[in-house]
């Protein structure tokens, strides 16, 4: 979480500096934008939505057993397995565009990766460790992309 977390700073930064200063890029044009916009607030509304439905969402990879947590399967979570992180992905991936800066995209580059090994993280000790999870995994089939990934 920490190396995401400092990666959207430095994408934050990156945008900051190309578009309001040193112009390191050509400019992302204006529906490229707004079609960044859309996915920055698609991505938000289903990391929300996810949340909402789900009491023991965690920004850290853990079991909740004092909270008698238990398999989540409503809402969003009957598509993909990871919504949340679907959510963060899609909104990764739209903010350089939505910023207007392709030099903010380099970031994303490194996010995605660790955003996946993360995924894969959890889901293991999830499998393992928390009771019903791995029917829910042959049920819903996909982590992330609905019939993708």
């Amino acid at each position: 979480m920490r190396a995401l977390n400092l990666l959207m700073f430095v994408q934050l930064l990156l945008a900051g500096l190309d578009v309001g200063r040193l112009h390191w890029s050509a400019t992302v044009p204006l529906p490229l934008q707004i079609l960044g916009l859309v996915g920055f607030a698609a991505g938000m509304g289903l990391t929300t939505w996810a949340m909402l439905v789900n009491r023991f969402f965690s920004r850290a990879v853990r079991l909740q057993p004092d909270r008698g947590q238990q398999v989540v399967a409503s809402g969003p979570y009957r598509l993909v397995r990871h919504p949340g992180y679907s959510g963060g992905l899609l909104l990764l991936l739209s903010a350089g565009f939505s910023l207007g800066s392709w030099i903010a995209m380099v970031p994303t580059l490194l996010m995605v990766p660790l955003m996946v090994r993360r995924t894969l993280i959890e889901e293991r000790m999830l499998a393992r460790a928390l009771p019903g999870y791995a029917d829910y995994m042959r049920r819903v089939r996909s982590r992330i992309v609905p019939g993708v990934w």
